[in-house]
């Protein structure tokens, strides 16, 4: 991957990381389950700090 391909990247799963925050904020408000969403929120910061490794190493 190159450095445009992990920015991109990047980009699109932060903006599904604030969609899915909204929608975790919904399901709070009417006591739905927060378990998937809150895992599948962990799985992606879990992948945002590795990309943002390798964009770190890229630009070393």
């Amino acid at each position: 991957m190159n450095k445009k391909d992990i920015e991109y990247k990047i980009l699109d799963l932060k903006t599904d990381y604030v969609r899915l925050q909204h929608d975790l904020e919904k399901l709070e408000y009417v006591k739905g389950n927060l378990h998937p969403l809150e895992k599948q929120l962990a799985e992606m910061e879990k992948e945002l700090q590795k990309l943002n490794k390798m964009l770190d190493e890229i630009e070393e």
